[in-house]
């Protein structure tokens, strides 16, 4: 069994009162980027921008609550999201894409 289905509602809730939300809204972050390239590559591109839009609100929330380094890799992370999804969307409609800068 796991550690966390041995644990009581008590030890849950301590873990809880523990866990820095910073570094938790970065994991969170990390995951929906994964999602997000998931998505693009299966050509579900609604789900892969709400994923993007997400990373979007939560990346400015972390400024100053995790290192710069892991920010400025999640803020590249989110470039180039969005500069796939602009070239999947232009694939999709049958436009060439637009240049990237």
């Amino acid at each position: 069994m796991s550690r966390l289905s041995e644990s009581s509602p008590e030890e849950l809730l301590a873990q809880l009162r523990e866990l820095e939300v910073g570094p938790f809204l970065f994991s969170t972050a990390a995951t929906l980027a994964s999602l997000a390239f998931g998505k693009l590559g299966s050509r579900q591109l609604p789900e892969a921008r709400l994923a993007i839009d997400a990373i979007g609100t939560i990346v400015p929330l972390l400024e100053g609550r995790i290192e710069a380094e892991a920010k400025r890799s999640l803020e590249q992370t989110l470039t180039n999201l969005k500069l796939a999804y602009a070239e999947a969307a232009a694939a999709s409609s049958g436009e060439p894409p637009e240049p990237s800068e």
